[in-house]
């Protein structure tokens, strides 16, 4: 299949318009229309080989809602018209004990990832949702839940499911003590997705102007995490952190904050950290963890508790020409909270 995409063709150039071939459908495929795809610091980071793994030419776009425009003979779930989702894996090997226990982001073979990545089959590159078509394994397909509005779903495909999996891994519910570290595109969904599980919800932030929009967003309180006595009263305060901050940073300060047992969990950084102190970890039995996404069904059961409990990203929509002022703007933290494109702008 014949399609067209935003491209970047080496990591100093802008995203740029790029046609290229969508496979010809296997027998389990499902090929959709793209209809809306949102955009994650992670495309920026890939875009510009910030990890030193991309190759080029590479279309981003891994948080993606479309139509589906064609099924091959065997697939049972999903039909012509059917609005679906893809978020960031696109195979696994299917046969491994963590496949078979559903969590496919943990596959002993590695995932295939929706793009930079290489296709299991054919070895062909796979490209992302920055385009007009996709075509995806059925086993990869989500269904969108009536009511769940479409035009704002596609960041739960990375930014929801990333701060989802580790609220339902520690078993987030009523009466749980849930921190937030960083009000970004990650940090807000973790606000929105722990307040309706019935936690007890604050946003940590180092200044206080992210008071007006952490409480809106259904946080009970701010805390500033510059202000030394603020952090020394909040010590033992928190059964679950999840730290959001993409960059390099120190998790010190933040550990004192857990109770007994308590853990605090990295989704959002790649990378080196701060030397962590082990005192406050081996005297209060408390633990840094990490989190990637969730597997196929706990994505799906996302979408499904979403759509119940009318919860949906902040979104600001852009025409895919304005992609590169997007990345820009990320890179500023200029945005609340997330972008997601329109792909109607894009024109084949």
């Amino acid at each position: 299949m014949k399609t067209i995409g935003y491209a970047a063709q080496s990591a100093g150039t802008a995203l740029a318009p790029f046609e290229f071939e969508r496979r010809d459908l296997r027998p389990n495929d499902v090929a959709m229309e793209i209809l809306y795809c949102g955009i994650c610091h992670t495309d920026l980071h890939q875009v510009r080989n910030d990890w030193g793994r991309s190759n080029y030419p590479l279309v981003p776009g891994h948080e993606i809602v479309g139509r589906v425009i064609d099924v091959g003979s065997d697939v049972a779930h999903y039909k012509v018209g059917d609005t679906v989702a893809v978020g960031c894996m696109v195979d696994s090997c299917q046969h491994c004990d963590q496949c078979h226990h559903g969590e496919e982001q943990m596959c002993r073979e590695g995932m295939t990832q929706t793009y930079n990545d290489v296709d299991r089959i054919t070895g062909d590159r796979t490209y992302g949702g920055y385009s007009k078509h996709l075509v995806v394994r059925e086993e990869f397909v989500l269904g969108v839940p009536d009511g769940l509005d479409a035009s704002r779903a596609a960041p739960l495909l990375c930014a929801g499911i990333t701060t989802y999996s580790p609220l339902r891994t520690w078993n987030v519910g009523p009466g749980s003590r849930v921190g937030v570290i960083g009000l970004g595109g990650l940090g807000h969904m973790a606000v929105k997705l722990a307040a309706a599980m019935g936690a007890d919800v604050t946003v940590m932030s180092r200044t206080e102007d992210k008071e007006a929009d952490a409480l809106a967003l259904g946080a009970d309180r701010l805390l500033v995490s510059s202000n030394s006595e603020a952090m020394e009263e909040a010590q033992s305060s928190f059964d679950l952190i999840i730290d959001t901050v993409p960059v390099k940073h120190d998790l010190n300060p933040y550990l004192p904050l857990l109770d007994i047992d308590g853990t605090l969990v990295l989704v959002g950084q790649v990378g080196p950290l701060e030397e962590p102190i082990t005192v406050p970890m081996i005297m209060g039995r408390r633990r840094i963890a990490g989190s990637p996404i969730g597997g196929i069904d706990e994505t799906q059961e996302l979408l499904n508790f979403c759509a119940k409990k009318n919860i949906l990203p902040e979104c600001e929509m852009i025409g895919i020409d304005e992609v590169n002022e997007a990345f820009e703007r990320m890179e500023r933290a200029d945005v609340r909270y997330r972008f997601v494109i329109d792909m109607a702008s894009l024109s084949q």
